[in-house]
């Protein structure tokens, strides 16, 4: 299947690495508009010997050029900003799988826009799919899995702990590690700080359990500030300074909790990992000691999702409508 890599930043050339190495893909093309790429070779870019492919900065030429099946797509966060990229591709009958966080569950946040995509990927015959760890996995597909093994749900508590430290520096960026009050304030205000997604994870979320949509939605955001010095890899974190952010999305019904999701990613966090609590019969709990590692375990579920392409439908999907076979050649014993 053919594809080609758009966005080659931390988590793009991740996935190209291993949309490189995978025997059911061939990489044809790269697209970035990093001047310091466009014009290289993409396994320079990548950190690998030449591959006689050139990161070009016009996503459209190479789309017509190489004729791609699917699309790797991991250029931003925000659906309005990343949309006229998915019109380009589902107008040429090109599928799309994407990290937009936005893009995972994007009918109550952008509802217009989410259905123009349906129908031009409808109308094209491709899909368009956002697919990550979180939102797409650990908060969503994860969950609903689990629940599927009640009979009822009465509310359902996923929290996500990590320390940014752990993580790429443009994820410690932003969660705001080291910046003073004001400067997190001014950035937070401009829309540039903390997780995106925890929003459109909920609402999946509230649907599988059967949540009306007349639902009321809560949304908190707040950063975790240093009470003395801290040291933070090379970067020492004055008192005052902050550490990271804890966000949480909960969502009512009649004023009944049915839904909340929990993020903290902060420096020094206390025992990370993923845990989710589901209040039901029966009720569950699950906890990934540790948590499902972030960058790594993103560029694998949007390759495990691109080798399902050829079984989705065109039109906008989710991470619930792909199948949980692990690879294309994989087959459970069956009699039928």
């Amino acid at each position: 299947m053919r594809c080609v890599a758009v966005g080659l930043g931390d988590i793009g050339r991740e996935i190209a690495r291993l949309a490189a190495d995978h025997p059911a893909l061939e990489l044809a093309g790269a697209v970035d508009l990093d001047p310091s790429r466009v014009g290289a070779d993409l396994g320079e870019v990548l950190g690998r010997e030449r591959m006689g492919i050139e990161v070009r900065d016009s996503l459209a030429a190479v789309l017509d050029d190489v004729r791609p099946e699917i699309v790797l797509h991991a250029t931003g966060s925000f659906l309005e900003k990343v949309a006229p990229q998915m019109r380009e591709c589902l107008e040429r009958g090109v599928s799309i799988v994407s990290t937009c966080e936005e893009l995972s569950y994007p009918f109550y946040r952008h509802p217009k826009l989410a259905l123009e995509l349906h129908d031009l990927g409808v109308r094209h015959g491709a899909f368009v799919l956002g697919a990550g760890v979180n939102p797409g996995f650990v908060m969503d597909k994860l969950v609903a899995t689990l629940i599927s093994a009640c009979t009822r749900v009465d509310r359902v508590r996923a929290v996500r702990v990590l320390d940014p430290m752990t993580r790429r520096r443009s994820f410690q960026v932003k969660v705001g590690v080291g910046l003073s009050r004001e400067e997190f304030d001014a950035r937070a205000a401009g829309g540039e700080m903390g997780h995106v997604g925890l929003a459109e994870s909920a609402h999946l979320l509230a649907d599988v359990i059967g949540v009306p949509t007349t639902r009321d939605t809560r949304e908190s955001f707040e950063p975790r500030i240093a009470r003395v010095a801290q040291d933070a890899g090379e970067l020492r974190i004055a008192p005052g300074h902050v550490l990271g952010v804890a966000q949480s999305v909960a969502i009512e019904e009649r004023g009944r909790e049915r839904i909340r999701l929990e993020v903290e990613m902060y420096v020094g966090a206390a025992s990370p990992g993923d845990t989710v609590y589901v209040e039901g019969s029966p009720s569950l709990e699950m906890a990934v000691p540790g948590g499902v590692p972030g960058d790594e375990a993103t560029a694998a579920v949007t390759l495990n999702c691109a080798l399902r392409a050829r079984e989705l439908a065109p039109g906008l999907r989710t991470v619930l409508d792909v199948p949980l076979r692990f690879d294309k050649g994989a087959r459970p014993l069956s009699y039928n």
